[in-house]
């Protein structure tokens, strides 16, 4: 995997190769970012810049024998660790299955790579068994060439055991770098970020991902950019996306609104039923757009006007909608669509959380007190206004 390769990150690219020409890149590296903008395969084309024996211009060449084998996650001198299943389990013995991973899709999540394990409820972690492979092995020499690198992914799985590879950052062996890659810095030990620098990745446009579905997906444009736009800079859910069948979200979320204006059990429940039939990908799709809907949405109560073409043919809907559902409003129907996303994401059942959702919202929207869980939320709608009849 090439640097060239990698979507978008342009500022981190520069920054990288101003590194590398200036013998001044950093041995230990924090490579972080928000969901889905490519954080694993950016460490991963690093690695390969770093043990290629003719890099050019900042980048691998992606032709020489060491380019061949960290193409494929097999160069004796790319180390990996990542959090796995079992409390004396290493990365050692999951490494094929880690191989076909990253082959298949190295923008997987942590759930993802859990399901692929087979972890059921389980808890993901790295060990002390791990730690102590990561230091017996990155204390040998290089095999074929002057540098070894380590990617260690999710280091926040490390947990307190992270306390016994503080000496090997600090002191590392000579030609060894470390390319950590996180989703939650925040969970990391302050010992090990003060010992790493930071590279922090951005958010993918609309465009950029547009572009990749068109060119790697074989998407017509439009559909390219109506998926980009409900990812909201996430390839990976993107990339979801496009595998699922087209489904008109739009229309779905409208008649959702009115028929939860309106409160009838009877015409509730159709809808439901209607939602429920939906595979959970297109169920996810569909929280997905109520949420980007949400963001456009207070854009046009905030200032005035609509951005990025979001709403194309149905912005005098939310224009409308501005009668009903206000500002102080948003924060409740937003942590309701997250909440349900959370749950879509871990096997809920659809027609039991969507009816009870249905019914928060409304409350919302009628101006009744939050009844259930939605307690917590604690916003309310003004009532009387009839938006959402017609």
């Amino acid at each position: 995997m090439l640097l060239k390769e990698i979507i978008g990150q342009d500022s981190a690219k520069a920054w990288v190769r101003k590194a590398l020409e200036g013998g001044r890149l950093p041995h230990a590296l924090l490579v972080v970012g928000p969901d889905g903008c490519g954080k694993l395969p950016f460490a991963l084309a690093l690695a390969q810049v770093l043990l290629c024996r003719e890099p050019r211009d900042g980048d691998a060449c992606g032709e020489c024998p060491s380019c061949r084998k960290a193409a494929k996650f097999i160069h004796p001198d790319l180390h990996f660790s990542f959090p796995t299943i079992g409390s004396k389990a290493t990365s050692e013995q999951f490494l094929p299955q880690w191989r076909q991973a990253l082959e298949e899709h190295p923008l997987m999540s942590d759930y993802e790579w859990f399901a692929r394990l087979g972890a059921e409820n389980k808890q993901g972690n790295i060990p002390r068994d791990e730690c102590v492979r990561i230091v017996q092995r990155l204390s040998l020499k290089t095999f074929q060439g002057p540098r070894k690198v380590l990617v260690l992914w999710l280091p926040e799985y490390l947990g307190k055991e992270g306390n016994r590879l503080l000496k090997l950052f600090e002191e590392p062996p000579e030609g060894t770098h470390f390319l950590l890659v996180s989703d939650r810095p925040d969970l990391l030990l302050n010992t090990i970020l003060s010992r790493c620098q930071r590279l922090q990745l951005q958010p993918l446009t609309d465009e950029e991902v547009a572009a990749y579905l068109e060119q790697h997906r074989g998407l017509p444009p439009e559909r390219a950019l109506q998926i980009a736009r409900l990812a909201n800079g996430n390839l990976r859910e993107a990339l979801h996306s496009a595998a699922t069948e087209t489904n008109d979200h739009a229309a779905l979320f409208q008649d959702w609104l009115r028929k939860a204006y309106v409160g009838h059990g009877v015409q509730l429940m159709e809808w439901v039923e209607r939602f429920a039939a939906l595979g959970r990908e297109s169920q996810k799709q569909f929280h997905r757009y109520a949420l980007r809907f949400c963001e456009e949405y207070l854009h046009l109560l905030t200032r005035g006007e609509a951005r990025s073409g979001f709403f194309a043919d149905d912005e005098t809907f939310a224009r409308n909608l501005s009668k009903v559902l206000k500002l102080r409003h948003i924060e409740a129907f937003s942590r309701l669509l997250s909440d349900n996303l959370y749950f879509i994401e871990r096997n809920a059942n659809p027609k039991i959380l969507l009816l009870d959702a249905s019914i928060q919202l409304h409350h919302i929207l009628k101006d009744k007190p939050p009844v259930g869980p939605a307690t917590e939320r604690g916003a309310q709608a003004p009532s009387g206004s009839t938006a959402l009849k017609n």
